[in-house]
């Protein structure tokens, strides 16, 4: 019987498991599991000693390149000491593995394993440090490009957009917003003009499922898949409104986000032009996730229905409503 083709799989634990210690020497007593699925898909590899982290990227979600300047990266911010997952050496120092699963040719990499724990709720502890993390980065690729998505107000709005309109009318009022939303944001981003120190390359998916806390503050930041090239504020407003969603009470929530942005300004200079545009960075990379979700339809279009975009819409709104009221309520003051 011929195998019928198939858009994506999931690899076997047991085999995969085979094939990473066959790889990369590691003794027989490491067992593989499947941590979960998604626009990648995560398993764990470990004994009574040692863990690791095998991301196994979906077929033709990047391309080898794509991969090798992310690893590249992750090199270079390992060797400054910063605390990020990085990869591992197989036993012929390659660091990217191929397998050829039924629906093509998939790329899998080992990384270090985060120690801790992903915490929602996070302490103005916590978030000073992730600040400080992120401030380091920065300043280590500060005008510096890799070969990579170019994170453009036309890829993060404009092409967002038009992924979401097989889904969805037009005349819904959600879309009528993020069009016309987009078009604001992409207004003050080119009235803005950041000097070149400003830009660089973002990791673009800062929260609190990419990173892992112990209990003596340490932490571990991961999933670098979506890194690129563009304005370093991205990476600042995307962690803040997520913290804004996570925090009900709005007053921890600007306590938490003044701590997250100390922690920034005590390795890197913040400037009030770049503060100001936290609110149109955080919105435009939801914007983009909403896009990415249309794309990835094989995993995530069940969410895809009016009520969905209704959710998501009206936290990107209530986000905004947030920024101008508070900015209403200063210029009244």
């Amino acid at each position: 019987m011929t195998t019928f083709p198939v858009l994506a799989s999931t690899l076997s634990e047991k085999d995969l498991g085979k094939f990473i210690i066959e790889k990369y020497n590691l003794n027989s007593s490491f067992e593989c599991k499947l941590y979960r699925t998604g626009v990648n898909h995560t398993y764990f590899i470990s004994d009574s000693d040692k863990k690791y982290v095998v991301r196994v990227y979906c077929y033709n979600w990047r391309s080898k390149t794509e991969i090798i300047e992310e690893l590249q990266l992750l090199t270079i911010l390992k060797n400054n000491n910063l605390s990020i997952s990085y990869p591992i050496s197989d036993k012929n120092d390659e660091l990217i593995q191929e397998i050829n699963a039924p629906e093509g040719v998939r790329y899998v990499v080992l990384f270090s394993f985060a120690k801790g724990e992903k915490t929602r709720f996070m302490t103005n502890e916590n978030c000073f440090k992730v600040g400080s993390i992120i401030a380091k980065i920065h300043n280590l690729t500060e005008n510096k490009k890799i070969n990579r998505i170019n994170y453009t107000s036309e890829i993060l709005l404009e092409k967002s957009y038009n992924y979401l309109k097989p889904f969805f009318s037009e005349d819904l009022n959600e879309m009528i917003f993020l069009k016309e939303t987009g078009i604001e944001i992409e207004k003050t981003f080119a009235e803005t003009n950041l000097a070149e120190n400003q830009k660089g390359i973002v990791h673009l998916d800062i929260w609190y499922d990419n990173f892992s806390i112990t209990a003596e503050n340490e932490i571990t930041l991961f999933d670098f898949d979506n890194c690129g090239n563009g304005n370093l504020i991205l990476d600042i407003g995307y962690f803040c409104k997520q913290l804004f969603f996570i925090e009900q009470d709005k007053k921890q929530y600007e306590s938490k986000a003044k701590s997250f942005i100390d922690g920034y300004k005590k390795f890197r200079k913040l400037s009030d032009t770049e503060i100001s545009l936290i609110p149109e960075a955080g919105a435009s990379i939801f914007i983009f996730y909403l896009g990415v979700q249309a794309q990835r339809f094989d995993w995530s279009n069940i969410f895809l229905t009016e009520n969905y975009l209704k959710m998501f819409v009206g936290r990107i709104k209530n986000w905004i409503d947030y920024h101008e009221n508070k900015k209403l309520t200063a210029t009244k003051s």
